[in-house]
């Protein structure tokens, strides 16, 4: 007998998938600067050059417990696929960076790539069952090319900065679920 998995549960795996994310990213990013020119940390972008910046988010735990569900589950969803292109720009620069671990580099980002996918499935079910304005999605296009850069530094620099403002998104996906989690399960906000 096939039973519907409830959504509180379906949020559960979501937040628990979300975690992995953002933790793999963040790992990752210690790996980067455990290797990273100190030339790049003056020259790298900032934030607010991500390609997700104009998305307008909480900025905290508290905003976040203001957003209703379904706009919640869009910023989640509109954040995860705008990642898309970004994690296969990552996949195919990480085969060729110029890095010590680089290989585990390229382990982790392929590992992401699956973890996002797994992700975006699940949020697809999940906002299908929560209302049409849990659907949107704004779409918030890369338009970073296709290449890291010619020489060593350069490529260094852009897939560090790529890969903080993945981090970055990566958390704020986690935040958002684990709120929608936390309201599913009918905790009370200063719990969550």
């Amino acid at each position: 007998m096939c039973r519907a998995v409830p959504v509180n549960e379906l949020l559960e795996r979501a937040s628990q998938h979300s975690d992995k994310l953002h933790t793999l990213s963040t790992t990752l990013t210690q790996e980067l600067d455990s290797h990273f020119p100190p030339i790049g940390r003056v020259i790298m972008p900032r934030p607010a050059m991500c390609h997700t910046s104009s998305l307008q988010t909480p900025v905290d735990k508290d905003q976040a417990l203001q957003v209703s569900e379904s706009d919640l589950m869009s910023l989640a969803r509109s954040l995860l696929q705008a990642w898309s292109d970004p994690l296969v720009l990552l996949s195919s620069s990480a085969s060729a960076l110029p890095h010590p671990a680089q290989s585990t580099i390229f382990n982790k980002i392929q590992e992401m790539q699956q973890y996002s996918k797994s992700l975006k499935d699940g949020l697809d079910v999940l906002s299908s069952k929560m209302g049409s304005s849990a659907q949107a999605i704004t779409s918030l296009p890369y338009r970073g090319g296709t290449n890291l850069g010619q020489d060593k530094i350069t490529k260094l620099i852009n897939f560090n900065f790529l890969l903080s403002c993945l981090r970055r998104d990566s958390h704020k996906i986690d935040s958002f679920l684990k709120v929608l989690r936390c309201r599913a399960a009918k905790m009370q906000p200063e719990m969550c």
